[in-house]
């Protein structure tokens, strides 16, 4: 809803303008983003997508003129040296010629566009800059994730240098103008926004059944099935019949057009819809992200992971997959020796038992809806509790060892939102009457 001297709702119900922000950090988001957008887009609403990301990640589930796709790339995210690992100066650095230097131009031209396409409600996920640009053009806005940047960047300049503080501090500023947060399962510590609403997982739908999907690939049944899912795959690695288990097929996602495959692994297209994919195959081996873990709790698919260095979301989504029986840590080693079959063999062995909802999409789209027309949901008191508890565990994060991880704290993992006593990740509980 746009932000008027006089009262009123400017925004009607069955036709609302939303500008979406989607950051520049791989797909993993891009892919939350549609599910939460179709929704909006189903209850007859506009969306104008702000995204990096290719088209087809958006054009391949949603096909509606309501859709709008602007180019647009005001966030770097993480830099990755290789696909496990983050550079961290690089990824400051890029962030500053991205998101800092530009600053005052951003502004400028993100205000003057929100305001050409009249948009009621502002939506970030979960680029900062988006907020302050809301803020300034007098629109409300509302951020949807499980991790923010300055908690994520505040790791970089503990280890990359103090010179690069002030981006910290710029992002926490920019996230404050936020009205509040949709908080994804999974979630890390978010101590710069006000309020926050604890939703259940995003999660894409499925468009195949597992039987379908195996008879296109010509795989049957009682064939077992690994899918490879790292997003791109770790430089001159060749890949070797031996490191399957016998029988087994691998899915790889993300080879490269020039890479050779033995007879046991399977190239999927760069396009391939992953959901249906990922259903219908046994287990996973890849690395944790929310596109992974959502979808592996989702489908009951035991993942095998291996952590990535420097990315201060995975703990405490590792926290979930490990509470669900859903996960498996292989060592970086095996992964690159391709000592395999144990990790896959204990994989299928485990009984994943998550049941706890995966229509936030909906949920989220229901609540930005009701924003845009005018409902409050923030709270008329600032979240002191929850932030404290925020800035405690952020602050053990900050003090890990390089390579060791800090336990997240049982009393953190389970705390009551103070807006609608949902309990926190792991274990999320469904907002009831969800549906548009």
């Amino acid at each position: 809803m746009r932000i008027e001297e006089c009262e009123g709702v400017s925004a009607s119900r069955k036709h609302l303008v939303f500008a979406y922000y989607v950051t520049g950090h791989g797909f993993g988001h891009a892919t939350r983003v549609v599910e939460v957008v179709r929704n909006l887009i189903l209850a007859g609403h506009d969306v104008h997508v702000v995204t990096g990301a290719p088209d087809f990640v958006f054009t391949s589930e949603i096909q509606s003129p309501r859709l709008f796709i602007r180019k647009v790339l005001l966030d770097c995210g993480a830099v990755q040296a290789d696909a496990l690992t983050v550079d961290r100066l690089a990824s400051l650095e890029k962030y500053s010629e991205t998101a800092v230097k530009p600053r005052e131009s951003i502004l400028a031209t993100e205000i003057e566009w929100l305001n050409s396409i009249k948009a009621d409600l502002v939506v970030s996920d979960v680029v900062p800059v988006a907020c302050r640009a809301a803020a300034d053009a007098g629109i409300r806005s509302v951020c949807v994730t499980n991790f923010s940047w300055d908690f994520i960047y505040a790791e970089y300049v503990m280890a990359a240098g103090n010179h690069h503080r002030s981006i910290v501090w710029q992002i926490a500023e920019d996230y404050s103008h936020c009205e509040f947060l949709i908080r994804l399962p999974g979630f890390c510590p978010m101590p710069a926004f006000r309020d926050v609403i604890d939703v259940p997982l995003v999660v894409r739908r499925l468009h195949k059944t597992r039987k379908e999907v195996r008879k296109e690939l010509g795989i049957s049944d009682d064939v077992k099935m690994v899918i490879l899912n790292f997003g791109g795959q770790p430089s001159g690695w060749k890949l070797k019949d031996e490191y399957l288990p016998s029988g087994w097929v691998c899915l790889v996602c993300g080879a490269s057009d020039s890479q050779e495959l033995p007879p046991n692994f399977i190239k999927l297209a760069k396009d391939a819809y992953t959901p249906d994919l990922i259903a219908a195959s046994d287990c996973m081996l890849g690395k944790i992200g929310y596109g992974t873990v959502s979808e592996a709790l989702a489908f009951k698919l035991p993942f095998v992971f291996v952590r990535r260095d420097y990315f201060n979301e995975e703990p405490f989504l590792r926290n979930m997959l490990e509470y669900y029986q859903c996960g498996v840590e292989m060592i970086r080693r095996d992964l690159l020796t391709g000592h395999w079959k144990p990790y896959l063999e204990h994989a299928i062995s485990l009984k994943p038992c998550y049941e706890g909802g995966i229509n936030g999409g909906e949920v989220a789209a229901h609540i930005l809806q009701e924003t845009a027309i005018g409902k409050h949901y923030a709270s008329d008191k600032f979240s002191g509790a929850r932030r404290l508890r925020d800035a405690i565990v952020l602050g053990y994060q900050l003090q890990r060892v390089p390579g060791r991880d800090i336990s997240i704290p049982e009393w953190y993992s389970s705390a009551e939102n103070e807006l609608n006593n949902s309990t926190g990740s792991p274990a999320t509980q469904t907002i009831e009457n969800g549906s548009l």
